[in-house]
């Protein structure tokens, strides 16, 4: 979203002027009862929608929102309107397919606008978005906003990803971007069932929020058994449907699913599905322990936890980490003396991770109960 600033009033007609000046007259046009042509009413709307006043702001809020699509369509379509009043009627309006072309189409739109569209747009409208391909590689953050839309075509997904890939552009915003285009430049291509596919997983997941309770500052118990996560996950088994889907699309569905969808997700042998599903915006710190926990995930996920510092700061995740044979030495000694004495001892008399590293938990806990420095 672009910054809504107040417009230079001077510029405005005289009418507009007349209305947005000082008495009744304000209130008057805040609720469209002042006669002034489409252009200028769109004007003075937008400028009383940033009054301090909340009740005026409001009215001409609502007012604005309320213009006939039609009358409203053809006024913003005009390439000479200012880029702050379409970004506020993008926000107020645009649910209405012929408002939501009129400014996609509009020159004058800025591109910031358009990232907003593109992420709550429907199937057509991304398509439509899609089809500006100079602006969506001039603001790549459009890319972004169209791939998390759940409702943006698989087809319409490849192709903008392919077109920044081809031209050597990065996409912020998609920590996953790296799988995203290694996906494609592989030769993997979205199948025509994958839209079906997605939209049956997303609805099968629903709410998974009561997965996720739990403190990641405590430690993981120390009798959940190798290979399986702390908490069960749901959708834990393996999913026909999404074994169904092309490699782009477990990627894309990674991205934008819920913890239960991730699950499965982060299970997946393929190596970029996998860090796909790590990388999601989404991932709870409850996850991150539990994929610590699990032996059985590929080896790159695992040093991917390892690695952010954001993760490792949590008592839970360092403990599962430790724990898990396929976290990288370097990383598991670090951790090592951050834990406390009785996890320590665990660790010191287990034989499920690597005996350098039991051996230096026994050194540890010599040193703190002898209070030296030497074992």
């Amino acid at each position: 979203m672009i910054s809504r600033t107040s417009l230079d009033v001077t510029r405005l007609s005289a009418a507009a002027q007349r209305a947005l000046g000082p008495g009744p007259g304000r209130a008057m046009a805040a609720r469209g009862l002042v006669p002034l042509p489409s252009a200028d009413q769109v004007a003075v709307l937008y400028q009383l929608a940033l009054d301090p006043d909340p009740g005026l702001a409001g009215a001409a809020r609502a007012t604005a929102a309320g213009l006939p699509e039609r009358l409203l369509a053809g006024t913003l379509a005009d390439p000479g309107i200012d880029p702050r009043v379409l970004d506020l009627f993008a926000e107020l309006a645009a649910g209405r397919a012929a408002v939501f072309d009129a400014i996609v189409l509009n020159p004058a739109v800025a591109d910031e606008t358009i990232a907003t569209l593109a992420a709550k747009g429907d199937a057509r409208e991304v398509d439509l978005i899609a089809q500006n391909e100079q602006r969506v590689l001039r603001y790549p953050a459009i890319i972004a906003a169209m791939y998390m839309n759940r409702r943006a075509r698989m087809s319409t997904i490849d192709r903008v990803v392919e077109l920044a890939v081809r031209n050597n552009v990065r996409v912020p915003g998609l920590a996953a971007w790296d799988e995203v285009a290694r996906a494609l430049t592989g030769g993997s291509r979205a199948g025509e069932q994958d839209d079906t596919l997605i939209q049956g997983v997303l609805a099968a997941a629903g709410d998974d929020s009561a997965l996720l309770v739990g403190d990641a500052e405590r430690a993981p118990p120390e009798e959940a058994p190798p290979g399986r996560p702390v908490a069960a996950a749901a959708g834990d088994a393996d999913d026909p449907t999404f074994e169904k889907m092309s490699i782009p699309a477990k990627i894309r569905l990674a991205s934008i699913g819920n913890a239960s969808i991730r699950a499965k997700a982060v299970r997946s042998p393929h190596r970029i599905v996998a860090l796909a599903a790590i990388k999601a915006q989404g991932v709870k710190d409850m996850e991150v322990v539990n994929y610590a926990c699990n032996r059985n995930l590929l080896e790159d996920v695992i040093r991917y936890i390892a690695s952010k510092r954001e993760w490792t700061k949590l008592y839970g995740v360092k403990v599962a980490l430790c724990r898990n044979p396929k976290t990288p030495l370097v990383e598991a000694t670090r951790m090592l003396t951050t834990l406390r004495e009785r996890d320590l001892q665990e660790l010191a008399k287990s034989k499920g991770v690597p005996s350098a590293l039991a051996a230096q938990a026994r050194r540890l806990v010599l040193q703190r109960r002898t209070g030296t420095g030497k074992p």
